[in-house]
């Protein structure tokens, strides 16, 4: 990869033209209105390069070979970042998903934890766990618009901690004007037998594996969770039972003649 070439970015709607890298990691890419945005050299690929793209020496003035210091000071040189957007992805819409990491051995296999954006927003996250009457902080942070971002890995012999989880969110953007999303604090009961059963996971649009996905925002709507217990459902049959009068057939009685 070099300055010219075209790329499109791996993880994120989007690409341009490399105009520069800082160190040897991060290239800037121009995306279509002349922002440069930096990103991973892995994360790029070229889709379009030109071996010719070199300057031309010039036969009156030939070129000066920049000297170190010279690309140090355009590596330091400020850089705006505007994340890449999706026309009509304004409405939030927000996952947590658990992926199988080898789904053809789902008895015993590791599974990931995602934190899915399927939004135009950035998202700032806090991941839990209850224990008891408190809760465990696992995983905190933000996830860039129209992104995915793993949040943890575990084994069989976490699932015990998953039964109850929650998923904070406050989303935002932070470099232009948007409408105002309600901050979300949504709670989920997680079925842990489903974790062993192979139809649980199913094919998604957010990854080439089959997954497991709960809804926390769909289309800016905090969608509901239902929970019964088996305490719940003990007292509510015994409040029933109560409140229904005994029934019983009386005898007729004959008139003695």
């Amino acid at each position: 990869m070099k300055i010219g070439d075209k790329v499109r970015f791996l993880s994120e709607v989007g690409g341009g033209i490399v105009k520069g890298f800082q160190g040897k990691d991060i290239a800037l890419v121009a995306d279509e209105d002349g922002f440069e945005i930096p990103m991973l050299v892995r994360e790029c690929v070229v889709i379009e390069t030109d071996d010719y793209n070199v300057p031309l020496k010039s036969a009156s003035k030939p070129a000066v070979p920049a000297t170190e210091e010279e690309e140090e000071k355009e590596d330091d040189r400020p850089v705006t970042y505007r994340a890449p957007e999706i026309r009509g992805n304004d409405v939030l819409n927000v996952y947590l998903a658990f992926v199988p990491q080898d789904v053809k051995s789902v008895s015993s296999t590791s599974f990931d934890t995602y934190l899915v954006n399927d939004s135009n927003y950035f998202v700032d996250y806090l991941y839990l766990s209850a224990e008891g009457k408190g809760w465990t902080l696992r995983s905190r942070g933000t996830v860039k618009p129209n992104m995915k971002l793993h949040l943890e890995e575990f084994d069989k012999s976490g699932l015990n901690s998953l039964e109850h989880v929650a998923v904070q969110i406050l989303a935002y953007k932070d470099d232009r004007t948007f409408l105002l999303k309600p901050a979300v604090s949504q709670e989920f009961r997680i079925d842990t037998v489903k974790f062993y059963k192979l139809h649980t996971f199913q094919p998604s649009d957010f990854f080439a594996e089959p997954a497991l996905i709960y809804e926390v925002v769909k289309d800016d709507e905090t969608v509901k969770q239902v929970f019964v217990s088996a305490d719940d459902i003990k007292s509510a049959l015994l409040q029933k039972s109560v409140s229904q009068p005994s029934s019983h057939k009386q005898e007729k009685q004959h008139k003695v003649k």
